[in-house]
């Protein structure tokens, strides 16, 4: 370790403190008590606005979460025994979290498209002692998990099965508040019970092959990471952003449950990313961290409405604009240079019709904006720069606590997902692997000896399986999964995610699998975008009845084609696509194609369409 990152380190655990999240919120609460910490639009916690958001303060989503933690207790809840969330992201769900915690023990989220069988798993795995659930389809999901449960808590009480072992949310917080009120000096015993090292939460990977892995991360962990993270990233207290992926994934819990709880900010929850568009447009966040998936329909969406809009004028000035903005955010790069004529040339194109699209988009107050879970593509990124926003790409894995590398103010450079965060150990090893050391790496996991072994070599090193490179100036970027890499039957070593990015720069396609293992050639599977393809061709005068009729369209495959074509220019002779297919279908989380967090499960895709590729290999190409 060198003497700055131990520096670094150092200056960090002072900050930590040798807290725990009971520390965190307690402090946090005392300072911003009648500050906003969560807003969401279900149900009724005191009075909502009148733009239907209700919302609870800092102050008051302690005592929520003490309630709940009273009511564990009550219900037989002890030190260390764990506490099932399934539920989307509200308040309840925070102070779920919070009050599992407050009750010494270990809250796990629980990504709410997991089969009935992988939940099974998991709870045969875990053994929770409670399980919070929001909605029927989550108890059905629940059905095979319920040995060993001994009590059953349903948000929604229109959901709400007979039998003694279930209870309404309202009833048990109630219940909590009158044993609290009785029981006043259970609650303190529980914290003194609790310490740094204990799990602050088991992460059950949502997992692209074989059984979920549950991660296990400790208080110590959580909060380093959210200090580093935070100075990474120069967030500052105050901040205003929307919580919108599941909380079973590492990049939202730090954001909208970690971070709020050192920070105070305020966090919009949705229940379903499918409001998330209008929901910026209302909310107009300060902070905004998306998967790339996210970015890549924004991108879509405007180069879409460019494609339509009839005025040459208005596109070449919507291009110019966009030029003057990405050339502002490049001269900011680390090895860049801001010139007066830079800046001028940003101004005014900001004024004449960046700013209008960033308000249009919800973005027009952004001091901070992120991406993680998969790299960035570049052409994504710039892009967004183009608009006159930095996005900056972090990386990490749920088994590092989240961020690890990362892009910030203090210096960025598009394509790389940045440097090492504060305290954190990072290098390139065999194969250019990614290795990771230091206080954000997870104990191990949970009842899976062999595969923490697997995971953590004996100097400590995490082995991410991720392939990276390192530029002389520190900044790290990722080229695929180790696992994922194609090897055709020349030997030729092949990123699929290059290729499949540059497929996706099409407005029209959703998604995109390059296929190729042990094959003298790469093929690809292209799905449709759901929302913009069809605004495509509505442009176009195609009628079409749904995209299964759309993908067959003469005119929709010609773009196809053509995207192919200029992915094909771009690419090396062996990573170019020799066939492709348009499938009539989107993918999903719920149809499997795609984890929770939108990332490719290839497994999956690979045996659900093996006629398909099949098919690709047996026609000429």
């Amino acid at each position: 370790m060198t003497e700055d990152v131990l520096a670094h380190r150092t200056r960090i655990e002072e900050l930590v403190g040798g807290r725990t999240l009971i520390d965190c919120l307690a402090e946090t609460a005392a300072e911003f008590a009648d500050e906003p910490a969560y807003s969401d639009k279900h149900g009724e916690i005191g009075q909502a606005g009148e733009d239907g958001w209700r919302t609870l303060t800092w102050s008051g989503v302690r005592e929520l979460g003490l309630d709940v933690a009273a009511a564990l207790v009550q219900n037989g809840v002890g030190v260390g025994d764990t506490v099932a969330v399934m539920a989307t992201n509200r308040i309840e769900h925070m102070a779920a979290d919070m009050g599992a915690v407050h009750a010494a023990a270990t809250p796990m989220s629980i990504y709410n498209t997991l089969s009935p069988d992988q939940v099974a798993f998991i709870a045969a795995e875990s053994q929770p002692k409670v399980v919070i659930v929001e909605t029927n389809d989550h108890l059905q999901r629940w059905t095979r998990a319920m040995s060993g449960v001994g009590k059953v808590v349903v948000i929604d009480a229109l959901a709400m099965p007979e039998g003694d072992e279930y209870v309404d949310w309202e009833t048990f917080v109630a219940s909590g508040r009158d044993y609290r009120a009785a029981h006043r000096g259970d609650l303190d015993d529980r914290q003194q019970a609790l310490h740094p090292d204990a799990p602050a939460t088991i992460l059950y990977t949502s997992g692209t092959t074989g059984n979920p892995k549950g991660v296990v991360l400790t208080h110590h962990n959580v909060i380093y990471e959210a200090l580093s993270t935070l100075e990474a990233a120069g967030l500052e207290p105050g901040l205003r952003q929307v919580s919108y992926l599941p909380l079973a994934h590492i990049a939202e819990r730090v954001l909208s449950l970690y971070g709020p709880q050192v920070v105070g900010s305020h966090s919009y929850c949705i229940g379903d990313p499918a409001d998330l568009l209008a929901t910026l447009g209302e909310v107009h966040p300060t902070a905004f961290f998306g998967v790339p998936r996210v970015w890549e329909k924004i991108k879509t969406g405007i180069s879409a409405k460019l494609a339509a809009d009839p005025n040459p004028d208005n596109v070449k000035m919507v291009q110019d604009s966009m030029a003057a903005g990405l050339a502002w955010v490049q001269a900011q790069e680390v090895g860049g240079e801001m010139t007066p004529e830079i800046e001028a040339a940003y101004k005014q194109a900001d004024d004449a019709i960046l700013g209008f699209l960033k308000l249009l988009l919800g973005l027009d107050q952004v001091t901070w904006a992120g991406s993680a879970a998969a790299p960035m593509p570049l052409e994504v990124a710039k892009f967004m720069a183009g608009l006159g926003l930095k996005v900056f790409d972090v990386y990490g894995m749920t088994e590092t606590c989240g961020a690890v590398t990362a892009n910030g103010p203090s210096g960025f450079r598009l394509g790389t997902v940045g440097r090492a965060t504060p305290g954190m150990e990072v290098k390139l090893g065999e194969d250019n692997e990614v290795l990771v050391r230091g206080p954000v790496v997870t104990p191990g996991y949970h009842r899976q000896e062999q595969a923490t072994r697997n995971l953590i070599d004996a100097d400590g090193w995490v082995h991410t399986g991720d392939i990276g490179t390192l530029d002389e100036d520190g900044f790290f970027a990722i080229v695929d999964r180790k696992k994922e890499l194609i090897i055709t039957s020349a030997g030729k070593n092949i990123a699929p995610s290059n290729i499949e990015n540059y497929l996706k720069e099409s407005p029209i396609v959703g998604h995109a699998m390059a296929i190729g293992d042990n094959q003298a050639y790469v093929v690809a599977i292209l799905t449709l975008d759901g929302e913009v393809a069809p605004a495509v061709a509505q442009s176009m005068g195609i009628e079409f009845t749904d995209l299964a009729d759309l993908s067959q369209k003469p005119e929709i495959r010609a773009m196809a084609q053509d995207a192919v074509d200029k992915a094909n220019a771009r690419l090396s002779r062996p990573e170019q696509v020799k066939s492709w297919e348009l499938l009539s279908q989107e993918w999903t989380a719920e149809s499997d194609e795609l984890t929770p967090t939108l990332k490719l499960k290839r497994r999956v895709v690979n045996e659900k369409y093996a006629d398909v590729v099949t098919a690709l290999y047996t026609t000429d190409a």
